[in-house]
């Protein structure tokens, strides 16, 4: 084949061509790929996966992934704190336990408990995603979870909110509420 001369091959577009279904018509329709784009969760897991990944380079020293482990999963959610818009009251604050206080105290702003929480189940999820084993996942260790509760608890008596879990109604409770019964 010579350089110099053009191709006889037909060229293609990359969308898909379908026949128009109108027969006096004889254009092809072109549908156009439908684009995924990610959702909002799994933008979320990525960025919070880039921000752990690069708390873990700027950590002194730089640790590297594999490495990483629970307590160093605390120390992050410790170094969040910093960035928390959720007023968390001292036991000494005049407005501890109070769920509107009336007034400024010089108590901390934390991240909240609800936050955390989410931050963690996504980094969770990020870390499975990135080939880690569910066995080895520094985001679920003991003391993770156990920091959270503690979190979770000291939050809702600082700012007055009750976290009582609900529990599930069985079928027969359920059925007890409503005032009907089944035979």
């Amino acid at each position: 084949m010579d350089i110099s001369t053009p191709s006889t091959t037909p060229k293609y577009s990359s969308s898909p061509v379908m026949m128009n279904s109108n027969p006096n018509s004889a254009a092809p329709t072109t549908v156009s790929a439908i684009s995924s784009t990610p959702s909002r969760y799994e933008n979320q897991k990525r960025r919070d996966w880039n921000t752990f990944c690069q708390y873990l380079r700027n950590h002194k020293p730089p640790l590297s992934f594999p490495r990483c482990n629970g307590t160093h999963v605390l120390e992050f959610l410790c170094y969040l704190d910093q960035f928390g818009k959720t007023k968390v009251h001292h036991q000494t604050c005049q407005f501890f336990g109070h769920p509107k206080p009336p007034a400024l105290c010089p108590c901390p702003l934390r991240q909240a408990w609800g936050s955390l929480d989410a931050l963690i189940g996504r980094l969770r999820a990020a870390y499975e995603a990135h080939g880690g084993k569910p066995e080895e996942n520094p985001f679920g260790a003991r003391a993770v979870r156990i920091y959270l509760r503690e979190v979770r608890d000291f939050q809702a008596k600082s700012r007055g909110v009750s976290y009582t879990k609900k529990r599930k109604r069985t079928s027969k409770q359920a059925e007890g509420n409503n005032g009907t019964t089944t035979s």
